[in-house]
């Protein structure tokens, strides 16, 4: 199985009026294709510096990132606008979809900054497949402010999912939700990775946690732990339990 992540001294520094603060400092693992990580810690340990510089947010101040074997280093800004467009879905805590518009257009959104400008229907066919991907293809003409907070976050997996990535990063998936729409979104996660793709998922909580297969736990901007889950959450008979 080949690494689709390779980050070696990994660094990260911010200067705020001459005061340097490390976010990051010699971060170094290896992340395979059709793996589910969860990144682990505190406040302040450094796991959202690393989802923004995995998601081509933000650069690194030292070390080297491979993605898809390909060093990064070099990459002007438009490669990185290409690699968060076409090779990466994000899911946001917040959900971050647009106010007054439709399930369809909030979904179809990452297609239309793509620079194939692909045909009307094969757009409507994607998002379809999406919605259809989360459940929610009987929602598709709604407005965003018309879901619950569980709905409106399996548009944004939907979304996130629409052009094929080969990465989805989520932040926080379950953080704005009860326990009950918190599980329905991990279930959808654990589907995804079944069926084939990668997923790297920053959370505080060891509970969501345990539903990834592997477990990187950061403190002070380092890599404390890294490890196999030994006896993974399955969310199916969970969120059954809850309904």
């Amino acid at each position: 199985m080949r690494n689709l992540i390779s980050v070696k001294n990994l660094c990260k520094e911010y200067n705020n009026e001459g005061v340097i603060t490390k976010a990051l400092c010699g971060v170094s693992f290896d992340i395979a294709d059709g793996e589910f990580v969860a990144i682990m810690g505190p406040s302040g340990s450094g796991k959202s510096t690393l989802m923004q510089l995995l998601g081509f947010l933000d650069r690194p101040t030292d070390g080297k990132y491979f993605f898809q074997g390909k060093d990064t280093q070099n990459f002007s800004d438009d490669d990185l606008a290409y690699l968060r467009n076409q090779k990466i879905g994000f899911v946001f805590q917040s959900f971050n979809l647009l106010p007054r518009t439709t399930v369809f257009e909030n979904v179809q959104l990452p297609l239309l900054y793509d620079e194939r400008k692909e045909s009307r229907s094969l757009i409507e066919k994607k998002v379809h497949e999406a919605l259809r991907a989360v459940n929610l293809e009987h929602r598709i003409n709604n407005f965003s402010n018309q879901l619950s907070g569980g709905e409106q976050q399996r548009v944004a997996i939907a979304r996130a999912l629409v052009n094929n990535p080969a990465l989805i990063l989520a932040d926080e998936p379950t953080g704005n939700l009860d326990s009950k729409n918190g599980l329905q979104i991990m279930k959808i996660l654990q589907n995804l990775n079944d069926s084939g793709h990668t997923i790297v998922m920053v959370t505080h909580e060891t509970y969501t946690s345990e539903h990834a297969k592997r477990i990187i736990q950061m403190l002070d901007g380092k890599v404390e732990n890294d490890y196999l889950v030994k006896k993974r959450r399955i969310a199916d008979g969970e969120a059954e339990l809850l309904k």
